[in-house]
């Protein structure tokens, strides 16, 4: 995915009120922009943390700036999670991700039950593969973590998928680390034990875990390699 529009750069004064932050621009001016993360954004919101920001023609909107992406002084950490599903899409259109291929039509935000719906469908001649799609941001000691923080619906997601498979569908799900300063990816069960646990319980009952690392710049965002997943640490 590349940027239709030049990213602009700042400096991170602060986010707070999980969808608020405040930056510095260049010309010393701090403005407010919307932050598109519900997460805590642990590892990655430091005050002082460069930033690239984005800009909404929408004249309805508050605040017409959406951040991007934060440098954590090793890497750019994409944050915007209104763009995760699409990058992965993406990247199971150009043919990136291992054992998503040849299928007749990929759909996004599908309902599957009643409250509840996943990210991605797709149909093959033979059957379904429902896909839920995480943004994952953190990373500890060299290994990248979801959730970073405690998520109820992340855990509905699970069991949904499980019953998918139960009924004979294909079900993954699918965490896209936005960073490259990581080897592998495990569940913070320290952060989410309820969560950690129900990953590894729905996928001893078959659903499929993927875990891809994408390269983030202030130009673009690009799914580039698959990570190990460890359920044991």
């Amino acid at each position: 995915m590349t940027f239709d529009q030049i990213l602009e750069q700042a400096v991170l004064v602060r986010r707070y009120k999980r969808f608020l932050a405040d930056v510095t621009r260049a010309d010393g001016e701090t403005i407010t922009i919307h932050c598109p993360n519900s997460g805590s954004m642990k590892s990655c919101s430091a005050p002082g943390s460069p930033v690239c920001f984005s800009k909404s023609d929408n004249p309805k909107r508050k605040y017409p700036h959406t951040l991007e992406m934060v440098h954590n002084g090793t890497t750019w950490v994409g944050v915007n999670t209104s763009r995760t599903n699409a990058l992965v899409a993406e990247a199971i259109e150009l043919g990136r991700i291992t054992g998503l291929d040849y299928y007749e039509a990929l759909k996004r935000e599908v309902k599957t039950s009643d409250g509840s719906r996943l990210d991605l469908m797709l149909e093959y001649r033979n059957g379904r593969t429902y896909i839920e799609v995480k943004n994952c941001s953190l990373v500890i000691d060299g290994g990248a973590r979801f959730p970073d923080a405690v998520t109820v619906r992340g855990t509905k997601h699970l069991r949904e998928l499980a019953r998918l498979v139960r009924e004979g569908h294909r079900g993954i799900i699918f965490f896209l680390v936005q960073r490259q300063d990581c080897r592998y990816f495990s569940p913070a069960a320290d952060i989410d034990p309820t969560y950690a646990s129900t990953l590894r319980k729905v996928h001893q009952d078959g659903v499929e875990i993927l875990a891809y690392q994408a390269r983030v710049t202030p130009e673009s965002i690009e799914v580039v390699a698959a990570l190990p997943v460890r359920l044991d640490t």
